[in-house]
């Protein structure tokens, strides 16, 4: 081998997530689906081996991207949003049917970086300004106390640290006071942004460009507002943290991170897929879709796209398509798309089992979700087994009678089964409440049974 094999950086905070790690820490959250998570833990480290690359082959390494075939409500959504959530990448879901070809009005294809551009963007300043939160919290007491008290005197500095400890304690938080607050700079009288509504040509990201620009020309503008005490440490808090953070970093590490680590999750890509089987002579929608997939393929192959930030790479960007394929199946793409997804995985419909274990094992699982939710009302909310398995069951049920939206199903079950005690919660003084087969039967199977009323309730 001729090239640096391995780059001499200390390895990355992310060098323990290794696949079987990923893996692991998204079982705690999603049930099955054991190919799609080894598919995207792979893609995940291949990341991380990149950057370990030395030499010119670095930039040659491109991410293998994939796509997630399987009805609605499996977790392919779920399964990149957590891998996301993971790595604290920048993440962001489109819908490949809100595109439009270009030339045509609507979203053009573009705006999927420049909006994932503004998330890494809020992402960055929040870590950056919760790192000066305490720095921030103390100008704000001490511009709070100024307006309490406006003379600072020495004979006063004993009532201003009184004042400071009743601050801490919150004891003034009813208070009543008058603040200075900064606010952006509006555009200049007579300059108005007119952009494309759909973003179609990039004019809205033109049009905020200049508005940023003319923001740092023009004076910023203060203005008084009477406020509590504990709103004021709120607005002040912010203010201070975002002058303490050094906006230039923001952007630069934003950019960074989206070029580097950025996740788009293209979900219904199968609708903007051709199937082979239409009718010859295509036209109207089928030459619009594929219209799409021919603007969606140089920014999956890499290109760069300007933002009101600057310009992106999307060389290294991770793309995650995802679909159901009833229709049409990934071969309907363009050949030339096809080939930017490599990796294509089939995740497979929920069962009654698989239902049940959605219910009750992961870590924010529906039980416990409303479990806890209870428990904010005094209520001590059980379930049983056996109840658990029915509702699986009934939900399974459903699925295969009706259209199946997969784990869905199980958000309306249980709504409707403890919709009475939500509305009663209140009033039941803290007494406990069982959820057990026969309450599962006689809060469920009548809807079942009605089928017209089930397809709106269920």
């Amino acid at each position: 081998m001729e090239f640096d094999a391995i780059r001499k950086e200390p390895a990355e905070d992310n060098a323990a997530l290794t696949p079987r790690r990923v893996v692991e820490e998204l079982d705690r959250f999603i049930v099955g689906q054991g190919d799609a998570k080894r598919a995207v833990a792979v893609a995940l480290r291949n990341r991380w081996r990149r950057k370990r690359v030395g030499g010119e082959l670095r930039d040659e390494i491109a991410p293998k991207n994939i796509i997630l075939i399987g009805p609605t409500g499996v977790g392919k959504t779920e399964i990149a949003r957590r891998l996301a959530k993971l790595t604290g990448a920048p993440f962001l879901k489109v819908e490949a049917t809100k595109f439009t070809e270009v030339g045509y009005v609507g979203k053009d294809v573009e705006s999927m970086i420049r909006d994932l551009v503004e998330q890494a963007v809020r992402m960055v300043r929040d870590e950056l300004e919760e790192a000066v939160a305490g720095a921030a919290r103390e100008k704000a007491a001490e511009r709070i106390l100024d307006a309490l008290l406006p003379e600072s005197t020495e004979a006063r500095q004993g009532t201003r640290d009184k004042l400071l400890i009743m601050l801490d304690r919150g004891a003034l938080d009813d208070r009543e006071v008058e603040i200075e607050v900064t606010q952006e700079a509006k555009t200049a009288p007579g300059i108005h942004f007119l952009g494309n509504a759909g973003g179609g040509s990039g004019m809205d990201s033109l049009g905020s460009g200049l508005q940023d620009m003319l923001k740092g020309i023009l004076p910023k503008q203060t203005a008084r507002r009477k406020v509590t005490v504990e709103e004021a440490r709120r607005i002040l808090t912010e203010e201070e943290a975002s002058g303490l953070v050094d906006q230039e970093r923001v952007v630069s590490d934003a950019l960074r991170r989206v070029q580097d680590d950025g996740i788009v999750f293209i979900d219904e890509i199968d609708k903007i897929a051709v199937p082979s089987e239409g009718p010859g002579g295509r036209s109207g929608p089928d030459v619009s879709r594929q219209g799409v997939q021919r603007d969606i393929l140089p920014i999956v192959e890499g290109t760069t796209v300007h933002t009101r930030h600057g310009q992106v790479k999307t060389d290294h960007i991770l793309f995650v398509a995802a679909g159901a394929f009833h229709v049409s199946t990934p071969s309907d793409l363009i050949p030339e798309l096809q080939g930017r997804f490599p990796i294509r995985v089939e995740l497979q419909a929920l069962g009654e089992e698989e239902l049940r274990r959605i219910l009750v094992e992961p870590r924010a699982s529906l039980v416990k979700q409303y479990v806890a939710m209870m428990a904010t009302e005094g209520i001590d909310l059980k379930f049983h087994d056996d109840a658990v398995a029915r509702i699986a069951g009934m939900a399974a049920e459903v699925n295969e009678r009706d259209e199946n939206i997969g784990a869905r199903r199980l958000h309306t079950m249980m709504e409707a089964l403890l919709e009475e005690l939500s509305f009663a919660a209140p009033e039941r003084d803290g007494v406990p409440f069982e959820v057990d087969v026969a309450l599962v039967e006689g809060r469920l199977a009548p809807i079942l049974g009605d089928r017209d009323l089930a397809k709106y309730i269920l």
